[in-house]
């Protein structure tokens, strides 16, 4: 197979769609420094299951350059970022992960943050995206492969497990306001 033929992939429908779906995550991720928490956790429940799906219908792809491409998220715009959704979430930002490898050798509950996974996540995207809008047709394959790979790896399984949390966050307190607004109306 030539390396026309193997970069085609970058073409496909679903890989426009991911492109997409990737961009306006990270987008968004970027730009939620200022909104209201429940605002933030009702559009990453709806952005994030969507983001799984276009990922899951990638099509295979394979690396066919030598190099790896570039990474755009440094240290610093990770922390910044980070920051920026813990401040958000405030005392919501922790959650218990029972989905950790090391967890069959604890005997005490493993606590995960959702600002850090969605910066994992975003750093993992906002790579791809990154190189994929250098328009070089090696490079953006090396790229997609290498974000389907950590897909499979990596910031899927981080993904899910931050919707549980953020599902958790959004209803729980619902629930929470719900059960404050029938005390009060139970005191008066």
């Amino acid at each position: 197979m030539t390396m026309q033929k193997k970069s085609q992939v970058i073409f496909d429908r679903n890989v426009i769609e991911f492109v997409t779906v990737a961009a306006e995550f990270c987008k968004y991720m970027e730009q939620a420094e200022g909104l209201k928490r429940a605002s933030f956790v009702d559009t990453s429940l709806k952005i994030l299951p969507l983001l799984y799906l276009k990922a899951s219908l990638l099509p295979e792809c394979h690396t066919i350059g030598e190099d790896l491409p570039e990474s755009y998220v440094t240290e610093e715009i990770y922390e910044v970022l980070r920051m920026n959704l813990a401040g958000l979430l405030a005392e919501h930002d922790a959650y218990l992960d029972v989905f950790v490898e090391d967890m069959k050798y604890s005997d005490q509950p493993i606590t995960r943050y959702i600002s850090e996974d969605l910066a994992d996540i975003y750093q993992d995207i906002k790579d791809f995206i990154f190189v994929f809008q250098l328009g070089l047709n090696e490079t953006m394959n090396d790229s997609l492969a290498i974000c389907q790979e950590h897909f499979r790896t990596y910031w899927g399984q981080k993904l899910v497990n931050t919707l549980r949390a953020l599902h958790e966050v959004k209803y729980a307190q619902t629930n929470d306001d719900e059960d404050d607004e029938e005390k009060g109306a139970l005191t008066t």
